[in-house]
């Protein structure tokens, strides 16, 4: 938390300028490419690297599929989880998160230039809705992060048990999904230290549907999962 305050008063003497570049992208997305948006995105998160000593390691971007929709199942450590899978992955692609957190400071900003989906968790027609939505959407194309273990809380890099209900979306798509294991992404803003970090983005290969069509969906979860822990073991990252 503490370097993610400092990150934040470090690039205040951006604002003035990024955000309402950002906001007028946002008001005029069909004068703007998707492309455009992703890599003014890209820009900020390299600025919040850079003011914050934040190093991040990128693994497996040859196991991303090279056409058409895919959604991301990595583990959940916090706050940095999705800037830094955005800062590895090339092709643009939005993310699922909490509606209540979605409001901050430059928060706002990345989920709508994004069209990331605001997940209200204390509505369940509503969350119908955006298992709906992702599913159109990555039937067309679009890539999504999604995290299976829905909240983080102290997880570092232990994973917790993934929610067979959110791969659903993928499923409806017939879409290939790809898990994602991340390592030490809660040190950047979930830690009180602001001394230089390393965090870790792998790329695992991608399951098609042809192989997952058959499984049950506590199934296909515990798989995901359990590629993503022997991965965090196999790049020697810490549980503690």
């Amino acid at each position: 938390m503490l370097r993610f305050i400092f990150v934040i008063l470090k690039n205040v003497k951006r604002a003035p300028y990024l955000i309402p570049q950002m906001r007028k992208m946002i008001k005029n997305k069909d004068k703007y490419t998707e492309e455009e948006r992703y890599r003014l995105v890209k820009k900020l998160i390299n600025y919040l690297k850079r003011s914050g000593s934040i190093t991040t390691e990128v693994y497996g971007k040859e196991n991303l599929p090279k056409e058409g929709g895919y959604v991301m199942f990595p583990n959940h450590q916090g706050k940095y989880d999705v800037l830094g899978i955005v800062y590895g992955h090339d092709k643009p692609c939005s993310f699922v998160m909490d509606k209540a957190k979605s409001y901050s400071f430059f928060v706002r900003e990345i989920v709508d230039l994004l069209g990331a989906k605001r997940l209200d968790l204390t509505d369940i027609r509503q969350n119908l809705k955006i298992i709906n939505e992702i599913t159109d959407e990555v039937a067309q194309g679009k890539k999504f992060i999604l995290f299976s273990e829905g909240g983080y809380d102290h997880n570092k890099n232990v994973v917790k048990d993934f929610k067979p209900g959110s791969f659903k979306s993928v499923i409806r798509a017939k879409a290939p999904l790809v898990p994602v294991a991340l390592i030490d992404s809660y040190k950047p803003f979930n830690s009180f230290s602001i001394k230089p970090v390393t965090t870790k983005v792998i790329f695992l290969p991608a399951i098609y549907y042809e192989d997952y069509k058959d499984m049950k969906t506590v199934e296909l979860s515990n798989m995901v999962r359990q590629q993503i822990i022997d991965t965090i073991d196999e790049y020697g990252g810490a549980t503690s």
